[in-house]
């Protein structure tokens, strides 16, 4: 008789919609956007657009603009739509699939500041610098975006 092997326990997926953007300013005729730096795991500062969850009743458009307010102290106007990222991970044992909706939005209002208690650092960082700073692929795509929509509008 062959011996009986343990399941693995099976684990539940959920789906998550997030939504965020890059806000851009200009200074002296050049583009900077608002960077977010948190600590991962292993204690390293990685830079990323600002984000968070989708609330119940809210757009993501109007989770984006809210979202981007409150990581980066700056409210700002939505200007186009970047695209998506998609990327799964788990957490406690539960495989989550997120989907995050990304925005370019112009600086309207607002100071820069880390307040927000997820966010180690805040940054404004020129747009020929966005690719080399952002620590993921699918944003430094929709930054690469970004510019080219910036440039066409010039």
């Amino acid at each position: 008789m062959a011996p009986t092997r343990a399941r693995a326990p099976r684990r539940r997926r959920a789906d998550e919609t997030s939504a965020g953007g890059l806000v851009i300013r200009t200074e002296d005729g050049v583009f900077a956007g608002a960077l977010i730096g948190r600590l991962d795991r292993r204690g390293r500062l990685r830079w990323s657009l600002p984000k968070g969850h989708v609330e119940a009743g809210e757009t993501t458009e109007e989770a984006a603009v809210r979202e981007v307010a409150e990581e980066t102290g700056i409210s700002g106007r939505i200007t186009a739509r970047l695209g998506s990222v998609e990327y799964t991970f788990t957490v406690e044992g539960r495989r989550i699939h997120k989907r995050v909706h990304h925005f370019l939005m112009e600086a309207v209002a607002g100071e820069l500041s880390d307040a927000d208690i997820e966010v180690t650092e805040v940054a404004w960082v020129p747009m020929d610098q966005m690719t080399v700073r952002l620590a993921y692929a699918g944003e430094r795509r929709l930054a690469e975006r970004a510019a080219q929509l910036l440039a066409d509008s010039a």
